[in-house]
């Protein structure tokens, strides 16, 4: 098929608050030039997520890029364009994934990816619902079972601290349908609570007492502890609700420091997870990205997992992504809002 020579997107050279009429800005850019690898997509949906305002608001602090940078690390769209090395796509098909953060993103008309951390979108969801997917399934899948190395027929206890976001509702869906876990999450409103409960939730704790509010429950200790939230903040109630040989993983970073030796007593242990090493990296294990996604997909269409769509914004241009970025600096979102183009 014929491609244009230019695309349609949405960027920024500066690091300004959202509110900024220059912190988003809509742009023509020439269409990316694909590898061996990549594949060529014509993006159709993509999401919104923590790490879009991070990079905006953090990778030309100071300066002014020389480049438009495209963030956007969600995306549904059709292949149009496949490398040589390209294997198990064809010209037409319809993908899902989460892209690489050290690329350009996905928030313009065409976009291009690495096939190894890309898979068939599943079939039984529009654009919009399974653009939400990718990014926050990866990471809740590679934290269960690459950085806590659950086992699934253990029978222990799961601590999710932010519950009710994309990442921490991800975490409770996968470890309910696919693990003998016992999932606490956190949530503090009545909407939110709801929300992780009809997840599958087991219990509900609120993070602003967590410890107490998690030993209310009866439970003493928890196993693991997965912090999508704030890790700094809840590091005394996590050293405390730790159990004895138990593991922490975290996504969020800070500043300052933490006293890992609090974890000494227990022989109890703290792992980062970041969904984008791998990509990163080229780690030899790269395509277990590819992996992940075809599994997810496979549950959805089976009916076990569903979409965490929420909102959907229509229109790829800047200010609707501005409008985007307003809701998840919020801190308040529940589940997922995409971007339907």
């Amino acid at each position: 098929m014929s491609l244009p020579s230019k695309m349609n997107a949405v960027a920024f050279t500066q690091s300004l608050p959202i509110d900024h009429a220059e912190s988003l800005f809509d742009t023509q850019l020439e269409l990316p030039t694909i590898g061996e690898q990549d594949l060529l997509v014509k993006v159709s949906a993509s999401s919104i997520n923590p790490a879009d305002a991070k990079i905006r608001i953090r990778s030309a602090l100071d300066k002014t890029l020389e480049a438009p940078k495209v963030i956007g690390y969600d995306a549904v769209g059709t292949v149009v364009e496949k490398g040589a090395e390209v294997t198990g796509f064809n010209i037409g098909d319809r993908v899902y994934y989460a892209g690489d953060v050290s690329r350009q993103g996905a928030h313009a008309q065409y976009h291009a990816v690495d096939h190894r951390i890309t898979a068939h979108a599943p079939k039984s969801l529009t654009d919009a619902e399974a653009a939400v997917m990718p990014l926050v399934s990866l990471t809740a899948w590679e934290a269960l079972f690459d950085r806590l190395r659950v086992t699934p027929t253990e029978k222990k206890t799961l601590l999710v601290i932010g519950g009710a976001g994309g990442v921490g509702s991800s975490t409770i869906q996968i470890a309910k349908q696919l693990t003998n876990l016992t999932v606490i999450a956190t949530a503090s409103r009545p909407e939110t609570e709801q929300w992780v409960k009809d997840l599958g939730a087991d219990y509900v704790a609120n993070h602003h007492d967590l410890v107490n509010s998690v030993r209310q429950q009866g439970i003493q200790h928890v196993d693991y502890i997965f912090n999508v939230a704030d890790t700094k903040g809840h590091w005394e109630a996590m050293v405390e609700l730790i159990a004895p040989q138990g593991l922490i993983s975290s996504i969020v970073e800070f500043d300052g420091g933490i006293d890992l030796s609090q974890l000494q007593a227990k022989s109890a242990g703290f792992i980062w997870e970041l969904m984008f090493t791998r990509s990163l990296f080229n780690t030899d294990d790269i395509s277990k990205q590819q992996d992940i996604l075809f599994q997810m997909a496979n549950l959805i269409d089976a009916g076990r997992m569903k979409t965490l769509l929420t909102e959907t914004l229509t229109g790829l241009n800047a200010d609707v992504l501005k409008e985007a970025h307003k809701r998840i600096e919020s801190g308040k979102s529940i589940g997922k809002t995409a971007i339907l183009f």
